[in-house]
């Protein structure tokens, strides 16, 4: 899954690699996590003929998807991620998987690891970043929930596809990436039907990202500062101890 992310790069890189007409200023972010408003871009509305408008735009949601027949948000599970191989079909996701596919552009994003309680492991975060640096876009969807008061609100969330290898080490799940020259495929839900864009969700390529170990300060929300990128040495792992063969002939640790 994608529980927190990143966007440090700046707006002006932002614009240009969505290819956007304009976009409003904003700070470095290094700790995004679920709730929060973060900036994804959709699709503009059909231009006028003979209009050089952009074909996408860049708006704010929250990140935290909320299906439009949901009655009571506040009883609803948060849906910060979509599984893209049931996506399609599931309930929560169905309609936006075919009108309101958005991209998701980040700096990298962070996961943990879960060992197993017996370890005694602690838990290690890693930021997960391109090798090559620049702006990564996942793929996501986007649903407007309009309250009983009539109120409306913007809601995004992140899907995800199996890990790949290198990636499967840290956890089974990885966000889906969106390569540039796609974009404009997987934005286009007036022509493109979800079954044209399932050849986009798929692992990134084995050497596409780059796993740095970093310190639990990104486990706060309330921690928002670059520190939270800064390489760490990963605590050793416990070693198992050795099995001796007992009296009997069966396997013992003791």
């Amino acid at each position: 899954m994608c529980g927190r992310f990143a966007l440090t790069a700046s707006p002006e890189e932002v614009r240009e690699i969505l290819g956007l007409m304009e976009l409003e200023g904003f700070p470095p972010r290094y700790n995004i996590a679920p709730t929060q408003p973060i900036l994804v871009a959709v699709a503009s509305p059909p231009a006028e003929p003979g209009s050089n408008r952009p074909d996408r735009m860049a708006v704010l949601v929250r990140w935290g998807l909320i299906p439009s027949w949901v009655k009571d948000p506040k009883e609803f599970t948060l849906l910060i991620n979509a599984r893209s191989e049931t996506a399609i079909e599931k309930a929560s996701f169905r309609a936006a998987m075919r009108h309101r596919r958005i991209l998701v552009p980040t700096s990298g994003f962070y996961e943990w690891p879960r060992p197993s309680k017996e370890s005694g492991e602690p838990l290690q975060a890693y930021w997960i970043r391109p090798k090559n640096g620049g702006i990564v876009c996942f793929g996501g969807l986007m649903e407007t929930y309009m309250s009983k008061d009539g109120s409306e609100l913007d809601t995004g969330c992140i899907l995800t596809v199996g890990a790949n290898r290198s990636i499967s080490e840290i956890h089974d799940r990885m966000p889906v990436v969106i390569q540039p020259q796609d974009f404009s495929r997987w934005l286009d839900c007036r022509h493109g039907e979800p079954r044209d864009i399932v050849d986009l969700m798929r692992p990134a390529d084995e050497d596409y990202f780059e796993a740095i170990p970093v310190s639990d300060l990104v486990n706060k929300v309330a921690n928002v500062g670059p520190e939270l990128q800064l390489p760490v040495t990963p605590a050793p792992k416990k070693q198992k101890p050795a099995s001796d063969k007992s009296g009997d002939g069966q396997m013992s640790l003791f």
